[in-house]
């Protein structure tokens, strides 16, 4: 059985911030809902609740987990993380599908038409993470150029949920008032946030576009 330390990936001479750091890691890569188990993510709680309760290099490891050891026969299914949760829709299958940013249902359709995992999913957000950077870090590849709000490459639209905008932006007030953000300036303040990204084809803010290779590494999908 593997130590707390190597569960988290941390040497055992790691202080309190890198553990807790660590945790915050490990336990969205092993959530479920991440690509994850619940014996996975299980597993990632009971070394860092060991770690707290003083566990050292050298000391015995139980055969079974805290949760095992309390007698528990029921799974019980692992909080999710503290951090944001964006749900994300690609504007480009809107068309496809017949549907409009002010569908009501829009998310609901979404979640029925079986579409690619980089068309609609969710991930969570990092505290100090803008969105761009959030989805980025979970492997999508989303359209951005600047990187510094003088664009709309990166242009997505608040559905639902909380993402203020910095004063800073290219955007025009009659946009922000309709819920357009800047992915790579913002990110959401809410617990749950639903945004649809990919905007570069509406037409008022494709009028704001710069050229991606005019950006050292820009990237933006056709």
């Amino acid at each position: 059985m593997e130590s707390p330390f190597e569960v988290l990936g941390i040497p055992p001479d790691a202080d309190d911030g890198e553990i807790v750091d660590a945790y915050r890691e490990r336990v969205k890569e092993a959530h479920p809902d991440q690509g994850g188990s619940t014996a996975e993510f299980q597993t990632v709680k009971d070394a860092y609740e060991r770690l707290q309760n003083g566990y050292e290099p050298g000391d015995p490891l139980p055969d079974k987990s805290p949760t095992a050891e309390s007698g528990s026969e029921t799974e019980e299914a692992p909080p999710e993380p503290d951090d944001p949760m964006v749900e994300f829709l690609n504007f480009e299958v809107l068309e496809d599908h017949g549907w409009a940013l002010e569908d009501e249902d829009l998310f609901a359709k979404a979640a029925d038409a079986n579409l690619q995992s980089s068309d609609f999913g969710r991930f969570y957000v990092d505290p100090n993470d803008t969105l761009l950077e959030a989805a980025e870090k979970n492997g999508f590849a989303w359209p951005f150029a600047c990187r510094g709000g003088a664009c709309t490459n990166c242009a997505v639209a608040v559905v639902d949920g909380e993402m203020p905008s910095p004063a800073s932006h290219i955007l025009p007030p009659e946009l922000t008032e309709k819920g357009i953000r800047l992915s790579c300036i913002a990110a959401p303040v809410s617990d749950d946030a639903k945004i649809v990204y990919n905007l570069k084809h509406l037409p008022e803010v494709s009028e704001l576009l710069l050229p991606a290779s005019r950006f050292e590494q820009a990237s933006s999908t056709d």
